[in-house]
């Protein structure tokens, strides 16, 4: 048996890019950035920050709702799985970009409070369960993607 299954809680870094095709379908892309705090290891060693960019893909309902709600410094909730994919570039190297393709997503910045900003600094875990949030789960796998 094999799990390929990502959680993260993190701000949006860019407006995200959302295409739509002839057939109906929508693909929604955007980058989340998720920081592990500072701290001071037992012998007095400090480990500064740390911020980690994923790159987000989702699709169908799933990026229409992203595309009308979700905007550069709102914190969002994820769940997904991990997939890499290559490409040749314009001087025919093969470069390889992994990608979180998401099927469910909770909005956790209140409404008509979208900050704009930067990413901030992680909040505590249990603060994901906030009342005011609002969770969107994906109907069809990302499978079924038209790329």
């Amino acid at each position: 048996m094999a799990i390929n299954k990502v959680i993260l809680l993190g701000n949006v870094g860019q407006d995200p890019r959302v295409k739509y095709f002839d057939t109906g379908s929508a693909v929604a892309t955007f980058s989340l950035a998720t920081t592990d705090r500072a701290y001071t290891l037992a012998n007095g060693t400090q480990v500064p920050e740390r911020t980690e960019w994923h790159n987000i893909v989702a699709s169908n309902r799933l990026a229409e709702i992203i595309d009308k709600y979700v905007h550069k410094g709102d914190k969002l909730y994820l769940e997904g799985k991990i997939r890499t994919r290559s490409y040749n570039d314009q001087a025919g190297a093969t470069r390889y970009v992994t990608e979180v393709y998401i099927d469910n997503m909770e909005m956790l910045t209140p409404k008509g409070a979208s900050t704009g900003a930067a990413p901030a600094p992680q909040p505590n875990p249990a603060q994901a369960q906030a009342p005011q949030a609002e969770s969107v789960q994906q109907d069809s796998p990302a499978d079924d993607l038209p790329f």
